[in-house]
């Protein structure tokens, strides 16, 4: 499993798969490359374009 974290490039927030987005229904896990294409940041509600993968 991609453990990489992707972060917001508009707001700061951290998507880390061990977390998830249970908000987003995205349960513990889930590979950042492997989320929905429709996902977008719990914060700024912005889309994936905006986050940067953080290694």
């Amino acid at each position: 499993m991609d453990n990489a974290r992707y972060v917001c490039l508009l707001c700061g927030y951290t998507y880390d798969p061990k977390r998830g987005d249970p908000k987003g229904d995205i349960p513990p896990g889930t590979p950042g490359d492997k989320l929905p294409p429709d996902w977008v940041c719990p914060l700024c509600r912005t889309d994936q374009t905006n986050f940067a993968r953080k290694d």
